[in-house]
């Protein structure tokens, strides 16, 4: 299987490539597990649908599935952001387009924040946000993450685990950036809000009316007959902000 490995950072990043044309990276939903396999528990599969336009990278995220590195626990979000850019640079790719779903949507914007000039355009599927309804759960989305990372690596101590787990997700908003940037950000958007407690509406809103120009598609997930007009949605958005 092949690995971006990056010795410095001490990282090794699974990823699958397929597809042909302008190059998509997906950033995967499934909290602190986000994989690669998670894209068939959505409500569209990914890689499947978009490698018939786009050039596909698919990816195991920083300890999950077949990926591992280190815990920065000072800040999370920025060890993602490395690794995405990096993997990136090994390939080619200097321009490309980027979709998260869930967590895979806060990392897509981080991303957004540190390369700006690279990420062609965005989407962002159901993102993840903290809200008043899911304040009391969300935060402790790392629990059974750091249980499984106690089995697989011993090394890590239970006080380093959780103080990266509350570092990542005991933030606000979106957890990866500030409104405040959102407001300044400049890469095309097309937002699809979620529609529960994880991925809530208000949240989705929110982005959607900070980002400039951004566009927003709703509803997109229920029922099952809207999901096919949304992938077409997808795929016209990214091939209208695809460089020529």
């Amino acid at each position: 299987m092949p690995h971006y490995i990056n010795i410095p950072a001490e990282t090794s990043i699974w990823y699958e490539q397929r597809g042909s044309g302008f190059p998509l990276l997906l950033l995967p939903p499934g909290g602190l597990n986000a994989t690669t396999a998670f894209w068939q528990r959505t409500a569209f599969n990914a890689p499947e649908v978009f490698s018939r336009h786009f050039h596909v990278i698919t990816i195991d995220e920083r300890n999950a599935g077949n990926s591992s590195g280190p815990l920065d626990v000072n800040d999370p979000w920025a060890g993602f952001a490395q690794d995405h850019a990096g993997l990136m640079n090994h390939l080619g790719f200097e321009r490309f387009h980027v979709l998260g779903s869930c967590v895979g949507s806060s990392h897509a914007l981080r991303l957004m924040q540190v390369a700006p000039t690279r990420v062609a355009a965005a989407v962002l599927v159901q993102p993840v946000g903290i809200d008043d309804n899911n304040r009391q759960t969300l935060p402790n989305a790392w629990v059974d993450w750091a249980k499984q990372m106690r089995e697989r690596r011993p090394d890590l101590d239970e006080k380093t685990l959780e103080a990266y787990g509350k570092k990542m997700w005991g933030g606000e908003f979106v957890l990866s950036v500030t409104r405040d940037w959102l407001k300044t950000c400049q890469t095309p958007a097309l937002v699809l809000p979620g529609i529960d407690a994880a991925h809530p509406n208000a949240i989705g809103k929110e982005i959607a009316a900070l980002l400039p120009g951004a566009e927003k598609l709703e509803p997109w997930k229920e029922p099952a007959e809207r999901v096919p007009p949304a992938i077409d949605a997808i795929v016209r958005f990214l091939k209208k902000h695809t460089p020529a």
